[in-house]
């Protein structure tokens, strides 16, 4: 059968396939579109797979917090190159993707991916399919939802870095300044917990061991090596947990005085913080 150039563009409108891919699954399919449409969609699953192992260093982060300010979500959707970011297709499926977030309230990355698409396909299916159409593996690499009294956001300028803070105890305080400007200081201070007793076991663990064997690197006496790596525990805690560390604003101010500073019992519940190549 003639493969004619109006078929070519029927399937590319159909599919937004190139035009040389287009030809070559018509003319396999002998001028067959529905069997056309599933041979681009088994190569988007070829392509993911021979590239699964590849690196994903750029992409978009964005976030999304709801008109009463109580429930964020933040999305980072990673591709292989930085201009494959940039590309119209690549921009609209992470906006995509984050209506769909919105819209069904999914409450993890699994159920997002499982999200049923207009077509019946999910939301993973087209990011296969897409992936097919670029060329590069793209990847969902982290969603959160979270809910709060406020929540608050921060999207770094390169659009790769994206913050959000869920506050409880605000009682009518304004955090419009404040809460971007702890999700500002999440971005760059890069704390793994909110305080000291959100850390897990084994890190702390591992820190008291790296400051024993710091200590006895030094030559200090066994018996002192414990208080000495606890001591040096605390220093971990101050620069790694984020009500603990020094606002990046002002020095004189922990985290946890610049939110009783601005309302007694205002604390943060929890922090995401998603960061595409770095």
């Amino acid at each position: 059968m003639a493969i004619t150039a109006a078929d070519v563009n029927k399937l590319r409108q159909m599919t937004g396939a190139g035009m040389m891919d287009c030809k070559k699954a018509l003319t396999e399919a002998d001028g067959d579109f529905e069997q056309a449409v599933d041979i681009l969609r088994k190569q988007g699953q070829k392509v993911a797979a021979k590239r699964a192992d590849n690196v994903v260093s750029e992409g978009l982060v964005l976030v999304h917090v709801s008109p009463d300010g109580t429930n964020g979500k933040i999305v980072g959707l990673a591709c292989e190159t930085e201009p494959v970011s940039k590309v119209e297709s690549f921009q609209n499926l992470a906006t995509n993707i984050m209506s769909q977030a919105v819209a069904g309230n999914a409450p993890d990355k699994e159920a997002l991916l499982a999200t049923p698409q207009a077509d019946g396909r999910t939301l993973a299916e087209h990011i296969t399919e897409l992936i097919g159409k670029i060329g590069e593996k793209l990847e969902l690499i982290a969603y959160e939802n979270v809910t709060g009294d406020v929540v608050s956001s921060y999207v770094h300028s390169n659009n790769k870095r994206g913050v959000l803070v869920a506050f409880t105890g605000v009682n009518g305080a304004d955090l419009s300044e404040v809460g971007r400007d702890i999700a500002m200081q999440v971005a760059a201070m890069k704390p793994i917990a909110v305080d000291k007793g959100d850390v897990d076991a084994a890190t702390i663990e591992r820190e008291i061991e790296v400051g024993k064997e710091l200590a006895r690197n030094e030559g200090k006496a066994e018996a002192m090596l414990e208080k000495i790596a606890l001591g040096r525990l605390n220093k971990f805690y101050k620069e790694s947990t984020l009500l603990n560390q020094e606002f990046i604003k002002d020095g004189s101010l922990t985290i946890s005085q610049l939110l009783d500073k601005t309302q007694k019992g205002l604390t943060v519940k929890t922090f995401k913080h998603i960061a595409i190549g770095a």
